[in-house]
């Protein structure tokens, strides 16, 4: 019989802006330059998606890499997205990813995610608030009507 295993609940990494108010695309986009594609693990070359958390205030707790992918697509699931913040109290997040091509134009995959990710956050009353798409500029997902 296998011993039980301890397990550590670690927050979220610290943002480099703690409590900034992440209340339109344009300030997840520079929330994006200042703290994603500065990090030592950015590649711009391949997708990165990353889930920023927030409090009941639209502030941000902090962020997590969910995953890194290729040239053109990066695996996302719920369960990735949704562990961070549920450890981190999060009452809401803003998804956002990479394009490599720097065209934020969003894919049938990315709407199928955003939708995805938008029904499991109902059920466990996270909301998504935005999946913004990065490229020379950005797209949100939100504004072009993807997210109710």
């Amino acid at each position: 019989m296998k011993p039980p295993a301890e397990f550590k609940v670690m927050r979220i990494r610290e943002c480099g802006l703690p409590g900034d108010l992440i209340d339109t695309p344009d300030k997840a986009f520079a929330y994006w330059r200042a703290n994603i594609a500065t990090a030592d693990w950015y590649a711009p070359s391949k997708e990165a998606f990353v889930v920023l958390a927030v409090n009941t205030r639209r502030r941000i707790i902090g962020h997590n890499l969910v995953g890194l992918g290729s040239l053109d697509n990066v695996g996302v699931r719920p369960l990735e997205v949704f562990r961070p913040l549920i450890v981190a109290a999060a009452s809401a997040a803003v998804v956002m990813h990479n394009h490599p091509s720097l065209d934020p134009t969003p894919s049938d995959a990315d709407v199928r995610v955003t939708r995805e990710l938008a029904r499991a956050g109902q059920l466990l009353k996270i909301e998504i608030l935005d999946h913004v798409v990065v490229g020379n500029t950005f797209a949100s997902m939100r504004s072009m009507g993807y997210l109710p």
